[in-house]
């Protein structure tokens, strides 16, 4: 059974240029797509779902135009979100990991804190998105922790994912990477996603449907992972 879905969105600049628009309306459609398929992985009763908004480097290594432009969609968003009943209808806790309060501007990281605390302890489902994340930081800042400690504990598999920005989340089932172009990111979850199936497709984030949705969980359900047996 398929209990984590884990997005990497990726297309949205492709998306508009194609169209001749700005890469920020690209952005938004990105938004648009999520919106669906969060309605329907809800509706599938999916228990954790966890979506990289931004990398690291989308919000450092952009023009200050576009990551202007993204702070103020994720502010739009939230607000959005934290407003929607079925946070409270549906128990859903929403979390947020990455660097985000270091380099997201003071007003969406208090629209963030408002949302994390009015879902703080709904346990029913789990939306988790990753904003100025990196894997490859990620693990850095783990191992950092581990040999902080006094004294250094053992280091076996239940100590880093206890040092993790992931610690509360399960393994990945099924990871959905959109926009053509099959390779891994700045180590995306890459404790998380070790035995993880994987869907690949050109389709570009704003063009990803709940229909390919389905297709993707169908073509992974009832695939017996064998890790390596």
């Amino acid at each position: 059974m398929i209990r984590h879905i884990a997005l990497i969105p990726d297309g949205n600049r492709r998306w508009a240029k194609k169209r001749g628009l700005p890469s920020f309306l690209g952005h938004r459609a990105g938004v648009e797509a999520f919106q669906k398929i969060l309605v329907m992985a809800l509706d599938l009763k999916i228990e954790y779902l966890t979506f990289w908004g931004a990398s690291a480097d989308n919000v450092t290594k952009r023009s200050p135009e576009e990551v202007s432009f993204l702070f103020s969609l994720f502010e739009e968003y939230f607000k959005k979100l934290f407003d929607r009943m079925e946070l409270t209808e549906r128990q859903i806790k929403v979390d947020f990991l990455g660097r985000w309060r270091e380099l997201f501007p003071q007003n969406v990281q208090d629209v963030i804190r408002a949302v994390i605390e009015k879902t703080k302890d709904h346990k029913r489902q789990h939306l988790t998105f990753l904003l100025a994340y990196s894997g490859i930081e990620e693990m850095e800042e783990a191992i950092r922790k581990i040999v902080a400690e006094q004294p250094i504990p053992v280091i076996d598999g239940q100590t880093i994912k206890r040092h993790l920005w992931t610690k509360d989340l399960p393994p990945v089932d099924l990871v959905i990477r959109t926009g053509g172009e099959p390779h891994w990111s700045s180590g995306f979850m890459m404790w998380d996603t070790a035995d993880s199936q994987f869907y690949f497709t050109e389709t570009l984030w704003p063009d990803f449907g709940p229909e390919e949705f389905q297709k993707a969980i169908e073509g992974v359900s009832g695939v017996e992972r064998r890790f390596g047996k």
